[in-house]
């Protein structure tokens, strides 16, 4: 037998078992994370609040999503959607939404600069100053939120020594194979991955684009919004700096929905690979780390490399029954998510794609965006020619 084979064969055993041990651990986080959440106390904090939402193009759900952020309990509040051109198509939807909630504060901000090439922060950098009140939240425009949203998101706040507060979020996947793979990577992965890198961190020291709940004083602190403006993962950036000033970043008590498009498999390609190399250009050495989540196809590797070894196969069932539990206890347990059962089936093709998407994100470092490549450095955006959207 080659010594080149053995070396693989090898190889794919010692990261399937390593990978079999990373579900372990995501299942230890899960629950260490749920017995938190269920010993919290409500400290009664109600700040006013200001939500802050930069609109660009339309997102499956939108309407619901501005909608559910009407129907909050929360004693004082308001919404500002921030955009960039007069004849934004989303705008007609927040005009629909004030005729629906004339009770509410929503007030269109118009932000006439071009900032950056993240126009995101941009936006909200012009939309700031009109901000009413100390505490801010920013959110994606296809964020569906509960009702006690605010009361849970601001509840952290109770300590002075919290800078942030974020939360997880579940998606809703559409019809396409792209989008359910997508919903299923978010609940049976990425999360698994956070609250992993929580316990074994004492915290986190980011912030997720679902939610970024924060205090205008913070953001002074840490220059603003106008030094992320060149960004792609501002959320990212926003809660490195708060941690970086000795302020804690929180978890809240909540879960939060995003409506998840119909990609086609190249969109989706390309969605995992912005994700991927912004994480591998922002946090390298836990990037490479992520080797050892993908137990599940190096223990497959290992039954196609060694078949006829019964420890192989045994292997194989061990990594799949601990990457199943793993996606249970995050997916099912913690995000209480109701797709994950209906597609947990397609966990296999999920974990082979994302594992290709880890290998490919090393041959380059260039990333599709709204339509155009960008090359990213140091975590910053540089245009490099444009492209059809799409």
């Amino acid at each position: 037998m080659p010594s080149a084979f053995i070396l693989v064969a090898v190889l794919c055993d010692l990261l399937a078992a390593a990978g079999t041990a990373y579900f372990a651990m995501a299942v230890w986080a899960g629950k260490r994370f749920q017995k938190e959440r269920g010993h919290a106390e409500d400290q009664g904090f109600t700040a006013p609040v200001s939500i802050l939402k930069s609109l660009k193009g339309l997102d499956p759900d939108m309407y619901a999503a501005f909608r559910s952020h009407c129907l909050l309990d929360y004693q004082e509040y308001e919404v500002l959607f921030g955009a960039h051109d007069p004849g934004e198509l989303a705008l007609t939807l927040v005009e629909k939404l004030q005729r629906e909630f004339p009770e509410r504060s929503l007030r269109v901000i118009h932000c006439p600069e071009v900032l950056g090439l993240n126009g995101k922060v941009g936006n909200l950098a012009q939309m700031l100053p009109h901000a009413r009140y100390e505490h801010i939240i920013i959110n994606d425009s296809d964020i569906v939120v509960p009702r006690d949203y605010l009361r849970r998101v601001l509840a952290p706040f109770a300590d002075p020594r919290v800078g942030m507060v974020t939360t997880l979020y579940r998606g809703i996947p559409g019809r396409s194979i792209g989008s359910r793979l997508e919903s299923l990577g978010l609940s049976s992965d990425f999360t698994g991955g956070v609250l992993i890198a929580r316990a074994l961190e004492g915290g986190i020291r980011f912030a997720l684009g679902a939610t970024v709940a924060t205090t205008k004083s913070v953001l002074r602190e840490i220059g603003g919004f106008e030094p992320l403006v060149d960004y792609l993962g501002d959320d990212y950036e926003l809660g490195a700096r708060t941690a970086s000033k000795g302020y804690r970043i929180e978890l809240a008590d909540t879960i939060v929905d995003t409506a998840l498009p119909d990609y086609t498999f190249r969109d989706f390609w390309a969605h995992q690979m912005r994700w991927a190399r912004n994480i591998k250009d922002r946090r390298p050495a836990q990037y490479f780390g992520l080797i050892v989540t993908f137990g599940l196809p190096w223990a497959i590797l290992t039954v196609l490399l060694q078949s006829r070894a019964v420890w192989a196969w045994l292997l194989l069932v061990a990594a799949a029954a601990a990457r199943l539990a793993a996606a249970q206890t995050v997916g099912r347990d913690v995000l209480q998510d109701e797709n994950l059962e209906k597609h947990a089936w397609l966990l296999p093709l999920r974990d082979i794609v994302a594992l290709a998407v880890w290998i490919a994100s090393f041959f380059g470092n260039t990333v599709e965006w709204r339509g155009l490549r960008f090359r990213l450095r140091k975590g910053k955006l540089e245009k490099i020619r444009k492209n059809r959207r799409g």
